[in-house]
């Protein structure tokens, strides 16, 4: 199915005009013909009162359309043309607007209702015991809109369940496609943008894994959810596009919202990172220490402070060790004797 723009059919204040005075004409030959009262006056009147019947049929015909706002057309249910960008247009009165996706409310910006806001609106209703009925409209909107999917828990490729979240900004590119193609574009889009995602994820550990592959390159490298956040977002979109393309939409653009680990394991994965930590801390204190007992022992024996034998060498290597790397404050011992 291929667009096709009615770009001809701009043209709905002269056809109101036009309308305004016919029934202005109408009315005079309703006038003309009572006073004449002959034949040609029956006429006039039969003129006059079939325009008045039926001549409020062309006001259905009259469009009207704000900027990035578009209405597909079709008659008797064949697809007529789209109207795109803002004016007064007028087309066949007969034609009906279509719009599947007109009810569906999904939580992204946009698509959110015009009218008061939800607490306030049922506050309301329940004081005065009234209900409004929502009048969808058919038009589809050309903005760029932003669609939050509710959060996921998904596995990824090791196995460790993960709750992640992403935002996806799209738009409506191709009407008669979004209309004619799928049941409901934007039911359409929520559906393959969970699929899109759970398919991205299980390809990537949520932290750096040894021995984990990627990029399908058949080489282990340093991808994950949580230090390639970019390069994943982009190969969601992608994966997203190339799902919806045929539906007319385009995916600007998708980021990652919310990442963590699923409340069962989240306490355990907390431990691990807090052990991992402690053993790199540990490793650079004792590196540090090291090279601190090497320049002590060095600058001792250029300096010819004093002269220590292995066994004296050995003693203050662990005497500094102890001190370097212990976790509380020392307290030396002074020893005012000899060693042997």
């Amino acid at each position: 199915m291929e667009e096709k723009l009615l770009s001809n059919s701009k043209n709905g204040m002269a056809v109101l005009l036009g309308i305004i005075a016919a029934y202005i004409v109408a009315l005079l030959l309703l006038i003309v013909g009572a006073s004449a009262g002959s034949a040609i006056g029956v006429v006039l009147i039969a003129l006059a009162i079939v325009w008045f019947l039926g001549g409020w049929l062309l006001f259905l015909g009259l469009k009207v359309l704000k900027p990035q706002e578009a209405l597909v057309l079709t008659l008797f249910g064949n697809y007529v043309g789209t109207l795109k960008g803002e004016g007064f247009y007028f087309v066949n009165p007969f034609c009906s607007a279509v719009n599947p996706a007109a009810k569906t409310r999904l939580n992204q910006s946009g698509d959110v209702d015009n009218n008061k806001s939800g607490v306030l609106s049922a506050i309301t209703a329940a004081q005065t015991g009234q209900t409004q009925a929502e009048i969808p409209s058919k038009k589809l909107s050309l903005k760029i809109m932003t669609l939050n999917n509710s959060r996921q828990k998904i596995n990824d490729c090791l196995g460790n369940p993960i709750e992640i979240g992403i935002a996806v900004m799209w738009r409506v590119t191709d009407t008669a496609k979004a209309v004619f193609n799928v049941d409901n574009y934007k039911e359409y889009l929520s559906l393959q943008c969970d699929a899109a995602l759970r398919n991205i994820v299980r390809i990537y550990p949520y932290d750096v894994a040894p021995g984990v592959d990627t990029t399908g390159d058949g080489v282990a490298d340093e991808g994950s959810l949580r230090g390639s956040s970019e390069v994943v977002a982009q190969r969601i979109r992608d994966e997203i596009q190339s799902r919806v393309e045929g539906a007319g939409l385009e995916i600007i653009e998708a980021r990652i919202t919310y990442l963590a680990y699923a409340p069962e394991i989240a306490a355990v994965m907390l431990q691990r990172q807090q052990a991992s930590a402690i053993i790199d801390a540990r490793k650079m204190i004792v590196d540090g220490a090291v090279g601190m007992v090497e320049m002590a022992l060095e600058r001792l024996s250029e300096n010819s402070v004093v002269q220590l034998d292995e066994e004296r060498k050995a003693a203050m290597v662990s005497n500094l060790l102890v001190v370097l790397c212990g976790n509380r404050d020392a307290q030396p011992v002074v020893n005012s004797g000899s060693l042997y």
